[in-house]
């Protein structure tokens, strides 16, 4: 496993970064139109991000303004939230409508749901990209794997809220209280942004942080990791864990879990990194 590690920029230099990429306004591809978008075989890997918990697909739009920038098909996926194998099955479909090579990327529960979409799919998914995330093997959780390690404060800062379902089955949703927020998930994002997202975060099922994977797609596709050191969400160790089981090829920066929002540059520099040994 080869390491690298970013320290953090300038506060100067990480809000000019910060500003750019929220002031940018992002055309994602929407699913009905992913076929569509790419008619033929692109001469590039087309990228699919994955968002995690506590967050939506505008936590990519800097790194999608990069990565298309610099000539990549870009998907930023919805993810549901409501478990591993309900959310693979519904990223692999949107794979399924992507003609060409793609390389995969997820944050945080993300990577759950990245490595079991790409199983079985190893002529098409070319590369792994985790991004301050899970990389569970076979039978393990995200609760399993948070709670293997110290570190993680996620368990003061949520609150759940029940649910019926019209089965008449019952069910609960998980948020992270908003004025627990930014200090738990976004320390390093300016307040206002923090705000915003703390606003728009997307519940998770607390089932699908209990619900053991079933396959782990890393064991037969090439990976990249980025471990990131001030994570409240996913324990250090337990990301250097992972990423070492998994041999990715492993950067460490020093941010905190919205690593996406707050230095999209280096983000995405890692998904190029992964991107351009496609062939």
């Amino acid at each position: 496993m080869r390491i690298t590690h970013l320290a953090r920029p300038s506060r100067r230099s990480a809000l000019l970064g910060v500003t750019a990429a929220v002031g940018l306004s992002v055309a994602a591809a929407t699913l009905p139109g992913v076929a569509g978008a790419v008619s033929h075989r692109p001469t590039r890997p087309t990228i699919v991000l994955e968002h995690g918990a506590f967050a939506d697909a505008s936590s990519w739009d800097g790194v999608v303004t990069r990565l298309q920038r610099a000539g990549y098909p870009v998907v930023s996926a919805a993810n549901p939230l409501r478990g591993p194998a309900t959310d693979a099955a519904y990223l692999r479909s949107v794979v399924d409508h992507i003609d060409g090579p793609v390389v995969l990327v997820g944050h945080s529960y993300g990577g759950t749901v990245i490595s079991q979409a790409a199983a079985g799919l190893e002529g098409k998914v070319k590369a792994l990209v985790y991004i301050a995330a899970f990389l569970p093997d076979t039978g393990e959780s995200s609760l399993g794997l948070t709670n293997k390690f110290p570190g993680s404060t996620l368990g003061q800062a949520i609150e759940s809220v029940n649910y019926t379902l019209p089965d008449g089955g019952q069910g609960a949703d998980v948020y992270i209280k908003p004025e627990k927020f930014r200090d738990q998930f976004a320390a390093d994002v300016p307040a206002d942004k923090a705000r915003l997202m703390a606003a728009g975060q997307r519940p998770i099922a607390a089932a699908a942080l209990e619900e053991k994977s079933t396959k782990a797609a890393w064991k037969t596709i090439p990976s990249w990791s980025l471990v990131t050191t001030e994570d409240l969400n996913i324990p250090v160790a337990a990301q250097r864990y992972m990423s070492a089981r998994a041999g990715a090829r492993t950067t460490v920066i020093d941010a905190s879990h919205a690593v996406s929002v707050s230095r999209p540059e280096a983000v995405a520099r890692i998904v190029e990194q992964a991107a351009r040994t496609v062939r």
